[in-house]
């Protein structure tokens, strides 16, 4: 183990100052190495000294991380592997489970660092019966042990209720429980992603036609950002599980969450079908300039139809209408000139060197575009009157120059 050990723990270890968003970053990549090196030495037949080695990497991690700026999650990411890892060799290294019980308990309720949890389901087949009735019972002297909730409960984060409802969920997905994987993850149903959370323990125990009702609840929970994730696992649900139903389900999500996204995916599971469906979802996106042209740009691939719905819907988003000019410009490259232009004016209206600098792109977009054509004086004399306009702009001026439009 001396010789994994010496190659993995100096790249997970480090004294040096992490404050800073860049050096965090960089001994997070050399996280990953680490990590890396412990998959090949698992990989290789060494599970026991792997497993005991990622135990000392993620000791050091957890130091690591509550010291760096990890705002990019490199070092997160890092971790997550590490408990990945020590979860997935737990098995084939087999720990005394008391041994186990005893770590996995210490790194969820006495440590500093609480932004990670376990799965004790990973864990079970290491711990066998006896070591996971071991593990059920410090569960349950924690809880015991805690003092009566304060009055604003409510209000307060307990770390240790958090675990244990989190080790709760867990372990009746373990038992294969489905009223009580309903009761510790539905909870008092107010809000939408634990009503998603209930559909995917479901799904975990092989409930599936429990699984979809619940997913289905959670979509049809409000129109919110949680019950439009929780549409996704009603419709993966489905097409595993009623892959004649897929079409209806795909449709009721796009009538309740339409957008681009959902119109994209009913597309894509309409087949000979779509033509049933293209004037109801076409009406509905066009109440949606952004949605409806990046359909047709995006979907179905029609930069001609996108082209003509983004003059008729009005569009006025700068960053599609690019998309849509860079797709159209081969179709007819002198009919993007006039959105090019609209875009440099719509830059222009604000003062700063980046919105000067992407005017200046544009300009010389539409010089090449219009190069050889009885349109190329009529973009030089723009160019040159926004300069006279803005005369007293002296960074428009550099930026010009810096571009060639001269």
């Amino acid at each position: 183990m001396a010789d994994l050990a010496d190659d993995v723990l100096p790249l997970i270890r480090t004294r040096a100052d992490l404050h800073t968003w860049r050096a965090s970053n960089a001994h997070g990549a050399q996280m990953h190495e680490g990590v890396d090196l412990l998959r090949e030495a698992a990989d290789q037949g060494n599970p026991a000294e792997a497993f005991a080695v990622t135990q000392k990497a993620l000791a050091s991690a957890l130091k690591v991380i509550m010291r760096a700026d990890d705002s990019s999650g490199i070092i997160g990411d890092a971790v997550r592997d590490l408990l990945d890892l020590h979860a997935d060799l737990s098995g084939p290294a087999a720990p005394p489970p008391a041994k186990l019980v005893d770590w996995m308990i210490k790194f969820q309720f006495h440590n500093d660092c609480d932004f990670f949890t376990l799965d004790p389901v990973r864990y079970a087949p290491a711990l066998g019966d006896v070591g996971m009735a071991r593990y059920r019972r410090r569960l349950d002297e924690i809880r015991a042990g805690l003092e009566p909730l304060p009055d604003d409960w409510r209000t307060s984060f307990r770390h240790e209720l958090f675990t244990l409802d989190h080790n709760d969920r867990r372990l009746a997905v373990l038992d294969r429980d489905a009223d009580a994987v309903i009761r510790t993850h539905a909870r008092d149903q107010r809000v939408a992603a634990w009503l998603d959370d209930t559909a995917k323990a479901l799904a975990e125990i092989d409930e599936y036609d429990r699984a979809i009702d619940w997913a289905q609840r959670a979509t049809e929970f409000d129109r919110g950002h949680q019950s439009l994730t929780a549409s996704e696992t009603w419709c993966a649900l489905v097409a595993a599980h009623r892959p004649d139903e897929l079409l209806a389900t795909r449709l009721a999500v796009f009538r309740r969450f339409p957008s681009s996204s959902t119109a994209a995916r009913l597309y894509d599971t309409a087949g000979d079908d779509w033509d049933s469906l293209q004037d109801e979802v076409t009406t509905t996106l066009n109440t949606r300039p952004r949605d409806a042209v990046l359909f047709s740009l995006n979907t179905l691939r029609d930069p001609r139809r996108a082209w003509a719905q983004a003059h008729d819907l009005s569009l006025t988003d700068g960053a599609l209408w690019l998309d849509l000019i860079k797709k159209y410009e081969k179709i007819d490259r002198l009919a993007v000139l006039g959105p090019l232009t609209d875009l440099v004016y719509a830059e222009l209206e604000t003062a700063g060197a980046g919105h000067y600098q992407a005017a200046a792109r544009h300009l010389v977009r539409m010089r090449r575009l219009a190069n050889g054509t009885d349109r190329a004086h009529e973009v030089d004399t723009f160019i040159v009157q926004l300069r006279d306009i803005h005369r007293n702009r002296p960074r428009l001026q550099q930026e010009f120059d810096r571009a060639g439009l001269r």
